[in-house]
């Protein structure tokens, strides 16, 4: 069968699913850059912003995977012809992840501060996060409306208003950010950790009002919730179970990492939210592709287009390591400058230079690697994914880390279990994927 994936193609859905993909480590990065520069307690600032950033990044990753089922179950259904049987479906996802969302709030907001103890935050590191955290926990619901209706447009096969939304909220957390944090003279005082949280808010629920309203005006999706139970539901909260656990592990490997480093101490943590920043900003730049395959291959498993398929994955590993490549020789031209943008600290800086060399190495590895883990998420393939990140966590991430930090590498080891963590995560995806549907065009 011949196929009609082209570059073109892919980068209808690819382009405008990156720049919406960047919008959330964009908004974190913002944080950092801004914070960073303040007059007032800025290394302290800053670590609190990591220590915050990786909880709650958790926490929307976790509950965030509503995304990924919904637009596999879409995509499938668009590719199968039958749209028309799962229109009922996201409203009852919607109001599940929302429920679950407040009651997260509820339960963490009153025990802030043993949480970012448990981070291994003290002193004033810790007097910063509980009032950085106790303002942006309330944008989480909104964040996680905002990450269902993604993926009912990405079901959809439409990454377009994605991007609209994600550009908005990004730019409205920079002006805020700049307005909040350092104020405006006669009208609007400096409100330094506190601004940026409440910027991060407010940019927040603008995003799901927008979210909202392209919704319900240009798709034929209804959020009107039924209450006889959609065929799809158990299906979808298996998914959502399966990536919740796989996600549980994703984070232990990040308080692994934040823990260990705030350890270490102030300097430390500092160093290591600016790399785990621009990281996770390398990743969702490349999250454009995988998102492509995440839609594409539900809709050519649905449809059962196998040549399509393999094709597809063929062009996406060319895709991925291309842009990996460029995001770490970029890096590489202004690795002086990079640091600099986020802190003037010279003791935070000499921590920093000592690791980015091994952030930029890891972009294309990284590629490879959330390039193939959207494609199984668009194929349902959830189970599977749980278990590898269980493994390449608890058998690669967790012992590199132990073993180099017994030898006092310090951050050097953090990011070496990360090299190491995102190979073992991509490879087995790459074996598994061929050695399924390579005999499957055969047979065909």
């Amino acid at each position: 069968m011949k196929t009609n994936i082209t570059l073109k193609t892919i980068n209808k859905l690819a382009i405008p699913a990156l720049i919406a993909g960047i919008a959330e480590p964009l908004l974190s990065i913002t944080d950092t850059a801004i914070i960073g520069n303040i007059h007032q307690n800025a290394t302290e600032s800053l670590a609190a912003v990591g220590i915050v950033g990786a909880f709650i990044s958790m926490l929307i990753w976790v509950f965030g995977q509503i995304r990924s089922a919904i637009s596999s179950i879409i995509s499938q259904y668009v590719g199968a012809n039958k749209l028309d049987e799962v229109k009922s479906l996201p409203a009852q996802a919607i109001a599940i992840v929302v429920l679950g969302s407040l009651f997260v709030v509820a339960i963490s907001y009153p025990f802030a501060k043993q949480i970012f103890q448990f981070y291994n935050a003290s002193g004033s590191v810790l007097e910063y996060c509980g009032r950085y955290f106790k303002i942006r926990i309330f944008g989480f619901p909104f964040s996680l409306f905002v990450f269902a209706v993604f993926g009912i447009f990405r079901g959809l096969q439409n990454t377009y208003y994605p991007m609209i939304i994600a550009i908005i909220g990004a730019l409205l957390n920079v002006v805020l950010d700049l307005v909040l944090v350092y104020g405006v003279k006669d009208y609007i005082p400096a409100m330094h950790i506190e601004g940026a949280a409440y910027a991060s808010v407010i940019a927040q629920i603008v995003m799901a009002i927008i979210a909202l309203v392209l919704l319900i005006k240009k798709t034929p999706i209804s959020l009107k919730i039924t209450f006889t139970i959609h065929p799809e539901i158990p299906r979808l909260l298996g998914m959502m179970g399966n990536l919740f656990v796989r996600t549980i592990a994703l984070n232990t490997a990040l308080y692994f990492a934040t823990s260990y480093a705030t350890g270490y101490g102030k300097e430390y943590i500092a160093a290591y939210t600016i790399g785990i920043n621009i990281w996770l900003l390398g990743a969702f730049m490349v999250d454009g592709y995988s998102s492509a395959g995440n839609i594409l291959s539900g809709k050519f498993l649905g449809a059962k287009d196998y040549n399509s398929l393999v094709a597809l994955s063929n062009k996406l590993i060319k895709y991925g390591l291309f842009v990996g490549v460029i995001i770490g020789l970029v890096g590489a031209v202004f690795y002086n400058f990079i640091g600099q943008i986020f802190t003037k600290d010279p003791a935070v800086l000499k921590q920093f230079y000592t690791v980015f060399w091994i952030v930029l190495i890891t972009q294309p590895i990284s590629a490879i690697t959330f390039i193939f883990d959207g494609m199984f998420k668009g194929m349902g393939e959830m189970k599977y994914l749980r278990n590898l990140l269980i493994l390449s966590t608890g058998f690669i991430f967790i012992p590199t880390l132990l073993v180099f930090d017994y030898y006092d590498l310090k951050l050097t080891a953090i990011w070496i279990a990360f090299t190491l963590w995102m190979i073992a995560r991509g490879l087995p995806l790459i074996i598994k994927f061929r050695n399924k549907f390579l005999p499957l065009i055969q047979n065909n």
